[in-house]
């Protein structure tokens, strides 16, 4: 305690700190006792308010992310107690997986639980029919998904899996498993913040261009529209 205040003084001066902690994070006690995860000032919604409610929210999620995840930072992001999301993510690991002896048939798909986290993937059984899949598509065009990821990829890189689904809007993990499985990307490093893997280009990738280096990639400029033409379609 600093010289001239008294013990009421800093009383007053705790009280008014637990205030504030109190205004910019909403903490809650979960029915086992154990706290929430404290709300971070970017959510602004209820998971509820949603089509689907929170499984929805978190297949939303988990179709972007391109490295196991756990309860705990979904919790986070979504001001949820970590319990709760436990339970969700294993409700949701039970649909996918269906129930042969009611006839609700099991997804392509399932819900993977590691050591690391949660993630979505392929099952393991269609590995020939995915296998096939990505094997015709070498002797084939790439597709206009492939083509955007694969700009992406060349002018943003290095980058993640995460970042060009956010640039595109949707989920890029198939259509980045082609360009890999074609060479002309390739992972080189992860990121620091998130450690998912980095991509890149591949010298094969140079070589189908025709350049040199990453350098001789012409301008987006030309490509970009006019201000004018972007302000006039706001209008």
């Amino acid at each position: 305690m600093s010289a001239g205040m008294t013990h009421d003084d800093d009383s007053d001066m705790q009280t008014i700190e637990q205030g504030a902690d109190r205004m910019n994070a909403t903490e809650t006690i979960a029915e086992d006792g154990s706290r929430a995860v404290s709300r971070p000032e970017y959510v602004d919604f209820d998971v509820e308010d949603f089509p689907g409610g929170l499984l929805s929210c978190l297949e939303a999620i988990l179709m972007v992310v391109d490295r196991p995840i756990d309860a705990e930072e979904l919790a986070h992001a979504l001001a949820l107690e970590a319990g709760q999301v436990e339970r969700a993510l294993r409700e949701l690991k039970a649909q996918y997986d269906g129930d042969s002896g009611n006839n609700i048939r099991s997804r392509g798909f399932e819900l993977r639980h590691s050591a690391r986290g949660w993630q979505l993937a392929n099952r393991a059984v269609y590995e020939p029919v995915v296998s096939a899949f990505v094997a015709d598509g070498q002797v084939s065009r790439l597709s206009q998904a492939a083509l955007e990821a694969l700009a992406i990829v060349a002018y943003k890189q290095p980058i993640t899996r995460a970042q060009i689904a956010a640039i595109r809007g949707v989920n890029s993990d198939g259509v980045v498993r082609v360009l890999s499985v074609r060479g002309l990307i390739a992972e080189q490093g992860t990121d620091p913040d998130s450690r998912a893997a980095l991509l890149v280009t591949t010298g094969l990738f140079l070589e189908k261009m025709g350049l040199d280096s990453l350098d001789r990639l012409p301008a987006l400029a030309p490509f970009l529209p006019q201000e004018s033409d972007v302000l006039d379609e706001a209008e």
